[in-house]
């Protein structure tokens, strides 16, 4: 008995025809990476324009909000470890968000970016927003989510992983 079930929905380059369906399978990710890599680009930039957020205490600091979540997280050592010199944290988490967003953007090392944010992501939901009662009102655990298809697919097309992937099957002959 035949299925009128198509196994042949992903065509894996521009302008190879098929329908609408197929175009659509194809860019389904380029919003969620578009998203994310602007999300994260601004959530860096913020934090390093914010004086009073990089200071280890005060109003608005990073150092006041790790002690602030220190004891409804789901790892107090986390915290602990990020208090032992907030400044550097907060600087790490910034420059660390702005490689995450400009590696999503371009498509550069996606699926290593993509890690790098879920990583960041996991880690912030299990400090800052643990506590988020219902979980759902907690946006970093959306965002973990949102990570995970990135990491397993990449940015297969509009990326510099897709320009250099093309670029050495050229030079290869095409056995790549």
């Amino acid at each position: 008995m035949t299925h009128g079930m198509r196994s042949d929905t992903h065509t894996p380059h521009f302008g190879s025809g098929g329908d609408w369906r197929d175009t659509g399978v194809r860019y389904a990710l380029l919003p969620l990476r578009i998203f994310l890599g602007v999300t994260f680009i601004y959530a860096g930039l913020d934090k390093l324009t914010d004086s009073a957020f990089m200071q280890d205490a005060g109003s608005g600091s990073i150092g006041d909000m790790m002690r602030a979540v220190r004891d409804s997280a789901a790892i107090p050592a986390l915290v602990d470890l990020s208090l032992k010199n907030p400044v550097a944290f907060g600087y790490t988490i910034a420059f660390g968000e702005l490689a995450v967003g400009i590696g999503t953007l371009l498509g550069l090392f996606a699926r290593l970016a993509a890690l790098g944010g879920a990583l960041i992501s996991l880690s912030l939901w299990l400090t800052v927003s643990w506590a988020s009662d219902p979980y759902y009102y907690g946006n970093d655990l959306a965002y973990l989510m949102a990570w995970i298809p990135l990491v397993l697919a990449g940015a297969p097309l509009l990326s510099m992983d897709a320009a250099l992937r093309s670029r050495r099957r050229q030079r290869t002959g095409g056995f790549r």
